[in-house]
This record gives C-alpha cells, sequence and structure tokens, in this order.
C-alpha cells in the first residue's frame, strides 16, 4: 500500500547505511585496506594518554552504562503499567535485549577480525569492534529513546538527547585519545548501536499508547458520571 511504503523504504535506508558502512570498515580491518592505514595515522595524531581520557572511557564500562539502562527500564515499565499502556513491557523488553545482543555481536566480531591496538596498549588483539562503545550506545541510547516517550517538555526531551549524545560523544572521544581503541573501531561500533536502537525505537513506536481510567471503565460497561445512564 502507498501509505506504508514510504515509511517502510525510509527505515530500509536508516538500516541500510549504518549496515553497509559497517561492512566497509569490517572489510577494510579484515583485509588491512587503505582505510586501516588512514586510521593508524589519526590515531596517531589523536592519541594523548591522561587521566581525563580515561575518565570519559570508563562511560562505557558495564558496571556504569548498564545500571543507568537498567533504571530507565524499570521505570518506563512501572510508568507504563501505572499508566494502562498497552503491552508496557515490550518496550523495556525491546531495550533489555538491544544491550544483550551488544557482547552477543561484538564478541565474535573480535576474535574473526583479531584486530591488534594501538601503540598505547600492551600488545593484544581483538580490539575492532569497540564493545565499550557499542555499550554506551545502547545503553545511554535505549534509555533515552524509552524515557522520551513520557515526557511532554520540549526543553526536557532537547535535554535528554544532549545528555545522551555527551556521554556516547565523550566515551567515543576518551576511547580514542587514551588509546584503547582504535577510530575505526568506534564508529563500527556507532554503525552496530545504531541498528540496534532503530530496532528499539520501532518497537517503542508501535507499543498501543495507554488508556485513560473514563475510558477502561467505558468499555468495561461502567457508565461515567459526565454521560450518564444510557
Amino acid at each position: 500500500m502507498p501509505v506504508s511504503a514510504a515509511p517502510l523504504r525510509a527505515l530500509s535506508v536508516l538500516v541500510g547505511l549504518p549496515v553497509l558502512l559497517f561492512a566497509l570498515i569490517t572489510w577494510q580491518v579484515v583485509a588491512d585496506g587503505p582505510l586501516v592505514g588512514m586510521d593508524e595515522r589519526l590515531s596517531g595524531e589523536l592519541v594523548h594518554p591522561d587521566r581525563f581520557s580515561e575518565l570519559l572511557a570508563d562511560l562505557g564500562n558495564v558496571q556504569v552504562a548498564v545500571p543507568v539502562l537498567v533504571v530507565a527500564l524499570a521505570y518506563v515499565a512501572w510508568q507504563g503499567r501505572a499508566t494502562g499502556m498497552g503491552l508496557w513491557w515490550l518496550p523495556p523488553l525491546a531495550g533489555a535485549l538491544a544491550m544483550v545482543l551488544v557482547p552477543a555481536l561484538v564478541v565474535p566480531l573480535k576474535e574473526w577480525t583479531d584486530r591488534p591496538g594501538t601503540p598505547a596498549v600492551p600488545p593484544a588483539v581483538g580490539y575492532y569492534p569497540s564493545g565499550h562503545t557499542a555499550t554506551a550506545v545502547v545503553a545511554y541510547g535505549a534509555a533515552t529513546l524509552l524515557l522520551l516517550g513520557g515526557l511532554r517538555s520540549p526543553a526536557v526531551r532537547r535535554g535528554l538527547v544532549v545528555l545522551c549524545a555527551v556521554l556516547v560523544l565523550g566515551t567515543s572521544y576518551g576511547l580514542v585519545r587514551r588509546g584503547y581503541h582504535w577510530p575505526l573501531d568506534v564508529v563500527a561500533s556507532w554503525c552496530l548501536g545504531a541498528v540496534l536502537l532503530l530496532g528499539v525505537r520501532q518497537v517503542a513506536s508501535r507499543t498501543p499508547p495507554a488508556v485513560s481510567r473514563s475510558t477502561r471503565r467505558n468499555s468495561s460497561g461502567t457508565p461515567s458520571s459526565r454521560n450518564g445512564p444510557s
């Protein structure tokens, strides 16, 4: 149908672009292509380990990011149930599933690509893609997407989005600046996280809205005080 074709095409583009970029970067990493050389030179210019960059990188730790998501999921579930939202448990479940998929996807990719770390870290492999970046993107991003549905103030909504962007970009900057990851490791995780967040967004947008108390009373056969007996 023409009505549903446009949103479907838009969704295909939104998913397709990060998937294609992720595939391109992964191919370059595995094949040691030209992008890898550019990535290594860029890293050499950006790396400058210090305490501040290390603290920023820590924002992507599971111990920091995941509790933020858990609190957001619990609040969204409570709010959805309290307001009578249909399938209130579905958006929190989508957010939790997206977080679970991060290690399920990242760990095999690390083993397969076997990319060595930067000169700023001890010799090792398995740095692509960045697990810390993917954790930050999905944890802070999913928390933001789900919380936005219950906010009415445009200023608060904008503030939450800005805070999410600051946390994700701060984590990414810290990882590269400290030398924990190459820049392409971080960009690839942005792409991976974007696809997972699009899934969360689709689930949240299709969840039935909350039903008002008066509507619930009327649908159950109890007359409202405004309409009187039928």
